[in-house]
């Protein structure tokens, strides 16, 4: 990596403390293990995927329908009240789901505990991006300073989608997917209850406009931020239907344990490739990115819908997982130039629902598609997903900006607000 680029990432972690990067990353870390491991607990503890995929779903519908109400509550009253009441709150609903599941209670409680379990989820990641942009912008950062931060948070993101699942994976393979719960309900408990009260939580509403301007009329969101929420519906779409090809594979290959360390290594790959998007020249604009990401992702899922051995998964799906932090990098990117900084928690809040919305969904259908037709059928719907998200950003034109959120021209970097055109190739 260049000095260049670890130089920024040095000044932004200066600019934040050592610790908020620790308590933030531990703090969400729990997300990663019951969104994946819902799917290998509930499996287990039923004996059908499909009621594993609907459980599943139904806890990430949670945490949809939730995300960006805890984000406005974050806008109007500040990050640390809210952030420590559905810490708490998640621990002990994360608790309750878990011994729902052991005891094999019918489908129907499981999808309300799930819902419940969801929707506590604090969304330290997306509220963590609307904490530290504001934050380094304030103290004198710049557009590349603001994009390594959201480079950071989506490696960190990636991580925790690296170790999440494989701490879910390495419990099944012990023992039972339930003990990583319970270390997930502790995490939670800890470090979203650090991170609610680290100082940042209250220099963060000074520097994004504070709560007596959150409080007033909200202002309106240009068009370019809902084209991007439809391209992370279906980059979800995406995640989702692998996370259950994933499994439905390593079920019919007699490894159902190895369905964690396979999602570990699609994230190695994954955080790798963040990391390097802060390297990326100005001239690389984000529009061209995220070109690029949508284009390379239905590119790179085609073989998945072919693969049939455990070597082959493993090997495909390290090089697919190269294409995951750029389209959320740009993603989260894309939203922080277009949404006012009065509904930024807000906006990165429901930027996040959207990519879990579409893979909630999808757990569910792509689940009893793998049952009947395979893990190829569950592939093969998320490499057509993949390549509806490209279309989306294909189509996707710069239009005049109403007004930049910051002094800094954004244009070089694609940061003109976007609007679907379908009239144009």
């Amino acid at each position: 990596m260049a000095r260049s680029t670890l130089d920024a990432y040095r000044k932004v972690i200066g600019m934040t403390g050592a610790l908020l990067p620790v308590v933030s990353f531990l703090g969400r870390l729990p997300v990663a293990m019951i969104q994946f491991g819902s799917v290998l607990l509930v499996t287990e503890t039923s004996g059908s995927l499909a009621t594993g995929g609907i459980v599943a779903c139904a806890l990430a519908l949670g945490q949809v329908g939730a995300g960006p109400f805890v984000g406005r509550l974050a806008d109007r009253h500040g990050q640390r009240r809210v952030v420590l009441v559905c810490s708490l709150g998640n621990a002990v609903a994360i608790a309750a789901y878990t011994l729902g599941a052991l005891a094999d209670l019918p489908t129907p409680a499981l999808v309300a505990l799930g819902v419940l379990a969801g929707a506590t989820i604090p969304g330290i990641g997306p509220l963590a991006r609307a904490r530290v942009v504001p934050l380094v912008r304030a103290k004198g950062g710049d557009d590349r300073i603001a994009g390594t931060v959201l480079s950071l948070e989506s490696t960190m993101d990636e991580l925790s989608f690296v170790l999440g699942p494989a701490l879910v994976g390495l419990a099944s393979v012990a023992g039972h997917p339930a003990y990583a719960f319970g270390a997930a309900a502790l995490l939670v408990a800890l470090c979203g209850t650090a991170f609610a009260l680290h100082p940042t939580g209250r220099t963060a509403r000074t520097a994004a406009g504070g709560p007596a301007r959150a409080r007033g009329p909200r202002p309106r969101l240009p068009r370019s931020v809902y084209v991007v929420r439809i391209g992370l519906v279906f980059l979800g779409v995406l995640l989702g239907a692998c996370g259950a090809g994933i499994t439905a594979l390593t079920q019919e290959l007699g490894q159902p344990g190895q369905a964690g360390l396979v999602y570990a290594a699609m994230g190695v790959m994954s955080a790798v490739v963040g990391l390097s998007m802060a390297a990326l020249p100005e001239r690389f604009g984000l529009l061209a990115r995220w070109r690029v990401a949508t284009a390379a992702a239905a590119l790179l899922s085609l073989p998945l819908v072919w693969t049939d051995s455990l070597m082959g998964l493993y090997v495909v799906v390290t090089f697919f997982g190269a294409i995951y932090a750029p389209n959320l990098i740009t993603g989260f990117a894309l939203t922080e130039r277009a949404v006012p900084p009065q509904r930024l928690a807000e906006g990165m809040t429901f930027a996040a629902s959207a990519f879990v919305g579409g893979q909630a969904v999808t757990l569910a259908v792509a689940g009893r598609i793998a049952e009947s037709h395979g893990a190829g059928a569950a592939f093969a719907l998320g490499s057509a997903a993949a390549a509806v998200a490209f279309g989306i950003a294909l189509v996707a034109r710069h239009e005049a900006s109403p007004g930049p959120p910051q002094e800094t021209p954004a244009e070089p970097l694609g940061a003109a607000a976007l609007t679907p055109d379908a009239g144009a190739p």
